[in-house]
């Protein structure tokens, strides 16, 4: 980078009052300039569910998600090949993000075993048994044509104990640094650039986090997403750990809080230095009759907004608030 029109992250603003560290940035790939702090739409498997492109567009969603693990078993990569990538696949000509789908194959797979050359693991869809290394996720997102790549990893539940943290990092910096070897030694399948983030691990406990983000945050990644969060532990410590680690994280590159989450987690975070942020909550639970407003949230489902004729959020100037009752809304959930 030799130039600010060519550098990947400017933090355009920093705040520094009463300890706060929340800042304003702008990230540029090939697709897109995304401002900072950005909320990512998880589209699984190249669409984001009970949404269309066009109201992600009119939500000013500047990059949205996808899953390798779950594009890599379905539709598979020979159609992602002959699709020329996700975003021709899925018709999104703005930035996608792709996690490396490690923490689906620790939680969904029907079978995995772990070891220093990679995973194995069978689909929880057929069984079918594969094998991944860091330097196959590499070459699947190459396939899948990402503007921003996420290194293997392995995710653990909040509650192991610390020794199997402390061996957990060791590997996941291991791996990571083989997924940057094999992004420097391989090329784009497209003709746009494409960028690879570390994850640090270690749980809640700050001497592991410390020690991965020693081993990964200052190497030649584009950026530094903190993993391992939202899976069980107190908000508080959740918090904690975020605050700790933004610390530790070079202030020149995006910070990315992976799977979280809710609107009062990203405000928090966004306090502690966070820049970037995704999760399903949003999408999972407007399916399931509940909203966030201002207020707070509102279950659809419940009997008492049946003859409510008011809007569910006069503070947010949005379609939904502005045209629909919450009495009609909850003509619109299963019930």
């Amino acid at each position: 980078m030799t130039s600010d029109e060519e550098r990947f992250f400017a933090v355009l603003c920093n705040s520094s009052e009463n300890g706060v560290k929340a800042r304003k940035g702008l990230i540029r790939t090939d697709h897109s300039m995304i401002e900072t702090p950005v909320f990512m739409p998880v589209g699984t498997l190249g669409t984001v569910k009970a949404m269309e492109q066009r109201e992600l567009v009119d939500a000013n969603a500047g990059i949205i998600l996808g899953n390798t693990y779950h594009l890599f078993l379905r539709p598979g990569m020979e159609v992602m090949s002959n699709a020329c990538g996700l975003h021709s696949f899925m018709n999104w000509n703005r930035s996608i993000l792709t996690d490396s789908g490690g923490f689906q194959i620790f939680s969904l797979a029907k079978f995995k075993k772990t070891r220093e050359e990679g995973v194995e693991f069978s689909s929880h869809l057929s069984g079918e048994k594969f094998f991944l290394t860091p330097e196959k996720v590499v070459d699947i997102q190459r396939v899948i044509g990402s503007d921003i790549m996420m290194p293997l990893d392995e995710c653990l539940p909040g509650n192991e104990e610390k020794t199997v943290f402390e061996k957990s990092v060791r590997l996941t910096s291991s791996w990571e640094k083989r997924c940057l070897d094999q992004f420097k030694n391989t090329e784009p399948a497209y003709s746009h650039k494409q960028f690879l983030f570390s994850i640090c691990q270690g749980g809640i406990h700050k001497d592991l986090r410390r020690q991965s983000i020693n081993d990964l945050a200052f190497l030649d990644f584009d950026g530094n997403a903190i993993g391992g969060l939202a899976v069980g532990e107190k908000a508080e410590l959740m918090y904690e750990t975020v605050d700790f680690c933004t610390n530790l994280l070079p202030a020149e590159k995006p910070r990315y809080l992976m799977g979280v989450g809710t609107p009062l987690d990203i405000l928090q975070c966004v306090e502690r230095g966070i820049d970037m942020f995704d999760c399903v909550l949003p999408t999972r639970n407007a399916r399931h009759g509940k909203l966030y407003t201002t207020y707070g949230e509102i279950n659809l489902k419940s009997a008492k907004h049946k003859n409510c004729f008011e809007s569910p959020d006069t503070e947010c100037k949005s379609y939904t608030s502005e045209n629909f009752f919450i009495g009609v809304l909850k003509t619109f959930v299963h019930l």
